[in-house]
């Protein structure tokens, strides 16, 4: 006898199931109205009573760590969902800061950017802040009387020219003071002067625009440069310039001695002593310059030789006094050089194929920058200043 192949070997068919159900009472589970309003349920068994948890007024529950447990209990709240709330009412974000004393991560809160960001930026950029604003540095009294160098020179240099007379006094450089010169404007012990070289003593009666001037107390300013400003005395498109971070230093007129480019950092000195200045500048006298330059890619042993023997650029040779490899991947450098070219260092690795990524000058004519902060300056000594007068 074949098999219906509608029909299973064994059991009720589908359909069979189905109507038998739909001809048989439906049976509801009674439920007692006493817990109809309570919280109380029975397991399957009948016999452990289980309580629902209410969040809200707190009340027994289970050792199970819900995420409602966490976030939405408003008497016992955790701290992350107290930060999570304030965070989300306040629209700020958490940063990390650093580590207190206790060794532990501290957060800070930092408003979200809207809008013009560069508004936020800080450092040595357009809104760089103003660190010499309050900067109060003691300023020295110089007296060089009872040095023997001084009287020597003094001795032989009674005379001094009208111009550097005219421009130690403060009132205007040099090249100007000629012409104050040649038209007129200059009186010596009441007799106008146009003779250009004219040659006056310090006693003499030197008369501007019905005023006296007497040459002014010298001034010698050490400057730790940072970013982003020009090394000149006046620039024509109102750039932030070096004299920006000095002029509330002193009431005298002074100038900076050499050049420092934009974004080279490092030791600037200034000063009104044009002897100094010119001693300073000269190539002879070879002043010691030590740089920390880094580099965008390591420093080959072969590009180190060459370097130390000399290259020839295009204005001419390129001697380097000494070159000290810094770190370990050979990218930071300590480079030490006495001549004074226009971006001598940069051109130095510019003609290997290198790029200076980071040039700072640490050391100038023996003056280092110990406790010296970025963008801040302090008035050289009087043992200091000797050394570079009398004894470089």
């Amino acid at each position: 006898m074949k098999n219906n192949p509608r029909k299973p070997f064994f059991g009720k068919d589908k359909s069979e199931k189905r109507e038998e159900s739909q001809d048989r009472p439906k049976k509801f589970k009674s439920v007692k109205s006493d817990f109809q309003s309570s919280d109380k349920r029975f397991d399957k068994k009948g016999s452990k009573p289980r309580f629902k948890k209410d969040f809200n007024e707190g009340g027994p529950s289970d050792n199970r760590k819900s995420p409602s447990k966490r976030f939405f209990n408003k008497e016992e709240e955790s701290p992350k969902r107290e930060r999570y709330e304030r965070d989300s009412n306040l629209g700020t974000k958490r940063t990390y800061v650093g580590r207190g004393k206790d060794q532990k991560p501290m957060y800070g809160e930092k408003a979200p950017e809207k809008g013009n960001r560069s508004s936020a930026k800080r450092g040595f950029g357009k809104n760089r802040p103003n660190r010499i604003q309050n900067q109060e540095v003691p300023r020295p009294e110089y007296d060089f009387q009872d040095i023997p160098q001084a009287k020597n020179k003094k001795s032989g240099a009674e005379l001094i020219r009208l111009n550097k007379y005219i421009a130690n006094s403060g009132i205007c450089s040099r090249r100007e003071a000629d012409q104050l010169i040649q038209n007129g404007q200059i009186t010596v012990n009441g007799e106008i002067i146009k003779e250009m070289g004219y040659k006056v003593k310090r006693d003499d009666r030197v008369v501007y625009n019905g005023k006296r001037i007497n040459p002014e107390k010298p001034v010698y300013i050490l400057l730790n440069k940072p970013k982003d400003f020009i090394t000149t005395t006046e620039d024509p498109l109102e750039r932030k310039t070096v004299m920006n971070l000095v002029e509330n230093a002193c009431e005298e007129r002074i100038f900076p001695i050499g050049r420092l480019d934009r974004n080279t950092t490092g030791l600037l000195l200034f000063t009104n002593d044009g002897e100094l200045a010119a001693k300073l500048s000269h190539p002879s006298n070879k002043i010691k310059k030590i740089y920390q330059v880094t580099l965008d890619k390591p420093l080959t042993k072969n590009d180190e030789e060459a370097i130390r023997e000399g290259l020839t650029l295009e204005d001419g040779l390129a001697e380097v006094d000494d070159l000290q490899v810094l770190s370990v991947d050979r990218r930071i450098l300590g480079l030490e050089i006495h001549i004074g070219k226009n971006r001598i260092v940069r051109r130095i690795f510019a003609h290997l194929g290198y790029d200076v990524t980071a040039l700072d000058r640490v050391l100038y004519a023996g003056l280092d920058k110990k406790d010296l902060k970025r963008g801040n300056y302090r008035f050289l000594s009087e043992k200091e200043v000797v050394k570079l007068k009398f004894f470089l």
